[in-house]
């Protein structure tokens, strides 16, 4: 991550320095987008710091929600600043008419920047399949807990997209002699970017909120409660996320009318244990014993 983080900020000021020289537009665009990625990324570093902080008496159930509310920060950053300020930039590129004057600077800077990129979408790739198991890319967003896989995944694809778009701007409002392309593929990747944070933001959002386990998690939990000969039924099933690795259940359930105190205990402890073997995220089991 720290690497990323260098990484992202020698490529914004390489990007700043290319705008500069030649007015694109597009390339400024891509010189915010990288300084976006380099505070999103120590963002990211924030938040995975402070998900690890230990829980105090005022925060009895630890600090992991911290991720999400970064990340949901992350997501808010790239919208009011990458999103929105590529496409003012481009709008008012647009209005003015200027063209390009050196467009040697932005080819070796895109060129550099599409190598370093896309290693650093490959190794995004590699640690978002792992999260996939079968299921779809969409579906794979929607379902995972921890925001991190899919954060770098969207922004390291989004950067790509971008480069090309810039680079296609550029090129074709130099070769065409019409300057208001790359004011457009400014426009274009500001879009881009607010795509991404509306994607971010409300993935976050539902994961602050409070999501449960899926619905075969609770299957699989009901039957092991089922199969325990101590327990006459379970009624309600309560999950929360706290953070990727940590979740809580709440299992509502009667006993058998026969068992005791300390057979009682037993029971729960048996129940436990097995839930936690089978499903080791669930590191909080609370018992709601009923009576009826």
């Amino acid at each position: 991550m720290i690497a990323a983080i260098v990484g992202n900020l020698a490529i914004a000021v390489a990007k700043f320095i290319a705008a500069a020289f030649s007015g694109s537009a597009a390339m400024l665009s891509e010189a915010i987008h990288s300084l976006v990625d380099t505070g999103n990324g120590a963002l990211m570093l924030v938040g995975m710091h402070r998900s690890k902080k230990p829980a105090d008496p005022d925060h009895p159930f630890g600090f992991s929600h911290e991720l999400y509310f970064w990340t949901l920060m992350v997501g808010v950053l790239i919208f009011g600043l990458g999103g929105g300020m590529s496409i003012l930039t481009g709008v008012m590129h647009i209005r003015s008419g200027q063209g390009i004057e050196d467009t040697g600077w932005n080819y070796a800077v895109l060129a550099i920047a599409m190598v370093f990129e896309g290693i650093s979408w490959w190794f995004g790739w590699r640690a978002f399949s792992g999260e996939m198991r079968g299921r779809g890319i969409v579906e794979t967003i929607r379902d995972t807990k921890d925001p991190t896989t899919f954060s770098v995944l969207l922004e390291d694809s989004a950067a790509l997209v971008g480069l090309v778009v810039a680079f296609l701007g550029i090129y074709f409002g130099n070769l065409l002699g019409v300057p208001w392309l790359d004011g457009a593929a400014s426009i274009v990747i500001g879009i881009l970017l607010c795509l991404v944070a509306a994607i971010m933001v409300n993935e976050s959002r539902a994961l602050i909120v409070g999501e449960g386990v899926s619905k075969g998690t609770l299957d699989g939990i009901r039957a092991i409660i089922d199969a325990d000969p101590g327990i006459e039924s379970v009624q309600r099933l309560r999950t929360l996320y706290f953070g990727p690795e940590d979740v809580m259940l709440i299992m509502e359930m009667k006993m058998r009318d026969d068992k005791e105190v300390g057979e009682v205990r037993e029971v729960t402890t048996r129940v436990k244990k097995a839930i936690k073997e089978k499903y080791p995220k669930i590191r909080r089991v609370y018992f709601d014993i009923t009576d009826n």
